[in-house]
């Protein structure tokens, strides 16, 4: 059974993770909100201290993590990477997401190697900083409709296709891209390949002006006649129908409970700073008092922090059962869609019950609030999970349940 109390040996992680958020994420975030595509170079100290500890074997849950399901030794629960990274991803959240988001060698490509790779790509690759490419101009959501493909040719893969919001895809110096061997096959010939910054053919076409994470750089990409080695697949090379589209996707077992975390992070800090605000304006939240018998403010306030609660647990449980070897693809699609929908109810109320200084730029809610809906959209839709829910509950395949 887990244990909703932050595990002992992650407290000090938490704690670090908290004053980074405090100390630089925080200080830094409006700055790097209107300086939209300059990268923040006070990541660099920061992405070299994560590479440090994950070295020495002390920063478990400190870098990007993967999907690999170690064998449980012994019995009981096992608190592992998966529930650190998403305990310490909560924190810097508080601070700033676009921030946590261009983290150097922290991509959702990082995670997609250390999921997959063999072992010699793990050595070939470390130390890299990763994007990931999967959406395209035509398809969002439906990663299994991609036709960026890849025909092999001798020793190498010859991808073309068009990838777009590539998040950290300027910055990174490898981009894991999502392309089919064969579109008459389906899902099951979707494979990944690690396609190296500098690779003929392999062409930044624009970055994205977004509405908010503008800390973090988001890109197009066109790949024409792009000649990768064999050896940049990640996985079975082989088309599989028996296994299907779940190789692939298994990635977002996991990464899907890390957005969800950023998404928690984000709706406490709106929380922290409208309980400060409502204070200073006399409004007391009393937690041993009904709702009803309070001021407005102060029940809508309770009904916040209860969504709050429950999007928490479900992001700790789903983090937890990946820890502990349990198939958590429900509940990750779970705290994603619950996280993601109300990481943006909170901040929009956060805004609306702090009035004038909610709305305007003397106080981090406003961006806050813009941060905020991109949590309830990449790394699948809101509609996407809770279709994905729908399947696991009825027992629907997807082609069954569209």
């Amino acid at each position: 059974m887990i244990n909703l109390e932050t595990p002992k040996k992650f407290r000090m992680l938490v704690e670090q993770a908290h004053q980074v958020a405090r100390e630089i994420f925080r200080p830094n975030s409006r700055r790097y909100d209107r300086a939209e595509h300059e990268y923040p170079r006070e990541l660099d100290m920061l992405g070299a201290l994560l590479d440090g500890m994950s070295a020495s074997g002390s920063g478990e849950g400190a870098g990007a993590t993967g999907v690999r399901r170690d064998a449980v030794h012994g019995e009981g629960n096992r608190n592992g990477s998966n529930l650190s990274t998403v305990l310490g991803t909560m924190e810097l959240c508080w601070g700033d997401v676009g921030f946590l988001l261009t983290m150097p060698r922290q991509g959702l490509g990082n995670s997609a190697i250390a999921s997959v790779a063999s072992d010699e790509q793990l050595e070939r690759f470390a130390g890299k900083w990763a994007a990931m490419a999967i959406t395209e101009p035509h398809c969002g959501s439906d990663s299994a409709a991609i036709r960026t493909t890849a025909r092999k040719d001798g020793d190498h893969y010859v991808l073309n296709g068009d990838k777009i919001f590539v998040t950290s895809g300027d910055r990174a110096e490898l981009v894991v891209v999502w392309a089919t061997l064969d579109k008459s096959a389906g899902r099951a010939a979707i494979k990944s390949f690690v396609v190296e910054k500098g690779t003929p053919g392999f062409e930044l076409v624009r970055l994205e002006h977004k509405l908010g994470i503008r800390a973090s750089d988001t890109a197009q990409f066109a790949l024409r006649d792009c000649r990768v080695p064999a050896a940049n697949l990640l996985g079975d090379p082989e088309i599989r129908t028996d296994k299907g589209f779940a190789g692939v996707m298994q990635t977002f077992d996991n990464t899907r409970p890390l957005v969800a975390a950023m998404a928690v992070g984000l709706a406490r800090a709106c929380l922290d700073e409208t309980r400060r605000q409502l204070a200073a304006a006399g409004v007391e939240v009393e937690y041993d008092r009904p709702a009803q018998a309070q001021a407005a403010a102060a029940a809508e306030f309770l009904r916040l922090e209860a969504d709050y609660e429950a999007a928490r647990l479900l992001t700790l449980q789903a983090a937890w059962m990946a820890d502990n070897r349990k198939p958590n693809s429900l509940q990750a699609s779970m705290a994603k869609a619950k996280a993601g929908r109300s990481c943006v109810e909170i901040a929009l109320k956060c805004v609306e019950l702090c009035g004038a200084t909610g709305y305007g730029e003397t106080e981090l809610l406003e961006k806050w609030a813009r941060d905020a809906k991109i949590l309830d959209i990449f790394e699948g839709t809101q509609q996407i999970q809770q279709l994905i829910v729908a399947r696991r509950l009825l027992g629907k395949t997807s082609s069954e349940l569209k």
